[in-house]
């Protein structure tokens, strides 16, 4: 795995983890639902102590566990970025005592899993015949499998060795990894050599230091994974890929161009260094004072190199002449990029027990500043021997240089109190005072308070006599958080200089506004409730928790077409012009008992209900989104609707007969479709006008699911074990923009269309006879989302202690890891007030 958030997909409630599948990417995380249109809806990473974004530095086994902090009270503290969740990730460190070292490593392959099944041949040519039928179709008998030319099972490994250790006066960790993910498509490669070193040093009584740093040196060679599938799935099976070392020639064919070529006619190579560093001093003046104060950097630094080969479309490249896939001069892009993150964080923490009373007060002082600055050059020309790629080798005729950065900077000041009394009754209540460069200066500042209450209802009297539960707490809390994640010049009005202009009767260069802002930004909002109950029973055997959420955001920056009168209504500008909400239940439990000594065996599950709501948006002006080549948007956000809601025309079956059509009239007798053939779809009139325009669309579902679940099994056989990890999700849409992807006619087809689409001879009441990319957006392209998959199953052994103590070894695990992936644990409760968490533990 490259991330720990990849090892806890459908394990946590109101968690929604989707896998990319691609080599160097990160997963994508939604914490109860989209909490943000624009300002990011990604939830922030604290790695011990240290604020990011990204955590593809971090070798899952360094890591001790992972606590996701998912409503509002709980994350508060946290400030600006915690809007849409908290993940907290601890690494492992020393511990007093002989020094260990310890090695973990895996090997495995990938492979590409429910492939889109294409027209073979045959069912191509029969389908180009008649809708087509003076074209000429290439002779022979190739039948080209475009995916499996493309795709390759995929080896991936990853070998980490660490050495750990220390002693009264210090603690060390050192680990060294390494990671190396090919991808299934082939020409995708990812490599990363990372270093992590955590070190603590009790300097008095009262003192400690300690350092943590990491070093990540990562190598990729990435393909436009986007291109190469459309061309994939495009492209004719009826011309070959690549024979002889001669490519295929699918564009003289009228269509798209060969995606071998695409592969092998690119180098797309980036690398990039991180460092990551904290130093913190922690002084403790008296035993329950405690002074911390830490300083963390994050600086990567970043260059990519890419180069397009020269390729003419003749007879020594290409199997035939003609078409258009050339390149006729290569084409050399470098960029640099340097990014440096900093942050001071200053707290100071007062603990005591008085009696059954318990208090803690918390108070700090955090800033942040973030800068990048990114060149970027391009020349044409270069030649193709890679020891000669560099800008100065190619022509100076063809440059183009481009340049930018950006900066901004955050500070803050915050306070928490938590009560407990005889830790049954528990207070908390938080207030930060965010102030952030990304609004303008009369904005700048937002106040953020929280608070939560619990009752551990198995601590009264009246409880512990029943004897019913082990561990029984309710929970309420309520909290405010900001989100600043917009473009820092988002609300600053720029002007283009050397605008030519006619002044006085010649020609003079002057600037000109190009754009229209805001210079009003405020502080996206994020308020949310939360209930929950906790509970254990039957001597512990049955864990579980119940929550339910409202969370709401107010003043959404979101983007908005400018009127018309102010010059192109389809420019647009940031603005505070929307709110929507996420509401929910989350439901966890998990049973855990041993049937033997020998054998015991766990079953846990969650499942989550959300659902997503625009409340106020601009005032009532929707957002359509979701563009597929020529069909135009296929998605729009509007009041009472999930955010990117699919908005299409509803069809009501196919025409069968000429008749059909001529009988499909408004009430007044007018031709609703007049233009249609036979075997065509068949829209319904909305509005009743007798034509289909753009207001005869219905809103017809949402990508977000309405449910979404996890399953995990686990059973142990005396040093056998065996655990399995299923998750779905249920009620959400997707739009299948693929089978309208058609912008030849000699593009190919599914082979479920090429053999149930509606013919004279057969006709059919599911496909429609004639699919083109110029065919209107409907629910016919919209499909069920819902899935259920096996994620992992995992078969491990443990050597006995006797074996290890001849070994010299504390302990050898041997897994047999088995992951089902797309092209595309333990949960424990958390016993403080208003922390709504759970943690994976490693």
């Amino acid at each position: 795995m490259l991330t720990a958030t990849q090892g806890a997909q459908g394990k946590l409630a109101g968690v929604q983890i989707i896998n990319y599948g691609g080599p160097g990417s990160q997963p994508l995380v939604r914490i109860r639902g989209t909490g943000s249109m624009l300002a990011g809806a990604e939830p922030l990473y604290v790695v011990d102590g240290v604020f990011t974004s990204d955590i593809r530095n971090i070798s899952t086994s360094d890591i001790v566990s992972m606590d996701v902090l998912k409503d509002a009270a709980a994350s508060a503290i946290y400030g600006v970025r915690a809007a849409n969740g908290v993940i907290i990730i601890t690494t492992k460190k020393g511990r007093s005592g002989k020094m260990e070292v310890s090695y973990a490593g895996n090997i495995g392959f990938r492979q590409a899993s429910n492939l889109v099944k294409m027209a073979n041949r045959s069912q191509y040519t029969g389908f180009l015949t008649e809708v087509s039928p003076g074209t000429v179709i290439p002779s022979g008998n190739t039948n080209t499998d475009w995916f499996d030319e493309v795709l390759r099972n995929a080896l991936q490994h990853s070998h980490n060795i660490s050495v750990g250790g220390g002693s009264e006066k210090m603690t060390y960790y050192f680990n060294v990894g390494y990671l190396y993910d090919e991808g299934i498509v082939i020409g995708n490669k990812y490599d990363r050599f990372s270093i992590r070193s955590n070190n603590e040093f009790n300097l008095t009584k009262e003192l400690k230091f300690g350092t943590q740093f990491s070093f990540m040196r990562a190598n990729s060679d990435t393909i436009d994974n986007g291109a190469i599938f459309n061309n994939a799935y495009r492209a004719a099976p009826v011309v070959p890929g690549k024979v002889d070392g001669k490519y295929g020639n699918t564009s003289a064919f009228g269509n798209v161009g060969n995606p071998i070529l695409n592969i092998d006619k690119v180098n797309n190579r980036a690398a990039e260094t991180r460092l990551q560093g904290t130093a913190y001093l922690e002084y403790s003046p008296i035993k329950s004072l405690k002074l911390r104060s830490a300083f963390s950097v994050d600086q990567s630094f970043y260059t990519r190199r890419v180069y397009n080969y020269a390729y003419l479309n003749d007879a020594v490249t290409f199997i035939e002449t003609g078409g258009n896939q050339r390149n006729d001069l290569s084409t050399l892009t470098g960029r640099k990029e340097n990014v440096t993150n900093w942050l001071w964080d200053n707290t100071a923490t007062y603990e005591e027990l008085f009696g059954k009373h318990r208090l803690t007060l918390l108070g700090g002082y955090t800033a942040q500043k973030y800068s990048s600055d990114y060149v970027e050059g391009v020349r044409r020309g270069v030649p193709p021997t890679r020891d000669q790629w560099y800008l100065v080798t190619g022509d100076p005729n063809t440059s183009t240089n481009n340049g930018g950065g950006d900066k901004y900077a955050r500070a803050s000041v915050l306070g928490r109190v938590n009560y407990a009394f005889a830790d049954r009754y528990l207070v908390s209540a938080s207030i930060r005072r965010d102030a952030s460069s990304r609004f303008p200066e009369n904005n700048r500042v937002g106040w953020f308070p929280a608070a939560g209450l619990g009752w551990v209802l198995s601590e009264e009297s009246f409880m512990k006599d029943k004897g019913a539960f082990d561990f029984l707490k309710l929970r309420a809390s309520w909290g405010r958080i900001g989100n600043d994640n917009i473009a820092s010049n988002s609300y600053i009005v720029t002007a283009n200089t050397g605008v030519p202009y006619v002044f006085d009767n010649g020609l003079v260069l002057g600037s000109a506004i190009s754009d229209i802002k805001n210079a009003n930004l405020r502080w996206e909002t994020t308020e949310e409730y939360d209930f929950g109950l906790e509970f254990s029973t039957l001597g512990r055997r049955l864990t579980g928790e119940i929550n339910y959420y409202d969370k709401r955001t107010i003043d959404a920056l979101v983007l908005v077409k400018l009127p018309g009168i102010l010059g192109d209504p389809d420019n647009e500008y940031v603005t505070n012009a929307g709110s929507f909400t996420n509401k929910g239940w989350e439901f966890t439990a998990q049973w855990k008992d041993n049937i033997s000594e020998d054998v015991s065996y766990t079953i846990g599950g969650n499942i989550t209900f959300n659902k997503n709501k625009v409340t106020g948006l601009n005032a009532g002006q929707p957002l359509p989104r979701g563009g597929v080549g020529q069909q135009g948007s296929t998605t729009l956000t509007d009041n009472g609707e999930p955010i990117g809601s699919f908005y299409v025309y509803r069809t009501d079956g196919i025409f069968q007969t000429q008749e059909e059509i001529d009988n499909y009239k408004n009430k007044d007798g007018i031709v609703i479709q007049p233009n249609a053939q036979p075997g065509d779809l068949k829209y319904r009139d909305k509005d009743g006008d007798g034509s289909i325009t753009s207001a005869d669309k219905y809103f017809v579902g949402s990508y977000q699911p309405k449910m979404y679940y996890g399953i995990n099994l686990g059973f142990n056989y005396q040093s056998w074990d065996f655990s399995a990890d299923f998750y779905g999700n249920a009620g959400n849409k997707v739009y299948n923009g693929k089978k309208a992807f058609r912008y030849q006619v000699t593009d190919n087809i599914e082979s479920d269309y090429a053999d149930h689409r509606w013919r004279a001879d057969r006709p059919s009441n599911s496909d429609p006879r004639l699919i083109e990319g110029n065919t209107p957006a409907s629910d016919y392209f919209v499909e069920s989302g819902s899935f259920f998959r096996l994620n992992n199953l995992t078969i491990g052994y443990t050597l006995p202690k006797a074996t290890l103590e001849r070994m010299r070894m504390s302990n050898l695990f041997l897994p047999h890891l088995a992951e089902f992936v797309y092209p595309e644990t333990f949960q424990r409760l958390q016993s403080g007030v208003a922390r709504q968490s759970a943690r994976i533990r490693y």
